[in-house]
């Protein structure tokens, strides 16, 4: 995979963040630790995409028959 250097500027409070964070030992360095938050947001964003996504589903389904006690009982018993 191909890399990209970049530059980026933190607040001193910001760098001594980062810098305790890879002294505990959760990331070996100020690299990793961005790639993971980075990664992080993507994860979130591409939950907020497919939620977004199912809303979408449903509104264009239609209504529904079912009571929404009905629709509980059919979820509880794993059949949405």
């Amino acid at each position: 995979m191909e890399t990209v250097r970049k530059s980026i500027t933190f607040t001193g409070q910001q760098d001594d963040w980062i810098k305790l964070r890879v002294k505990k030992g959760d990331f070996t360095n100020d690299s990793e630790y961005i790639r993971a938050l980075v990664r992080k947001d993507q994860e979130a964003n591409q939950k907020l995409l497919d939620l977004k996504n199912a809303i979408d589903e449903g509104f264009q389904s239609g209504r529904s028959s079912l009571k929404i006690s009905d629709i509980i009982a059919k979820v509880d018993n794993g059949e949405l």
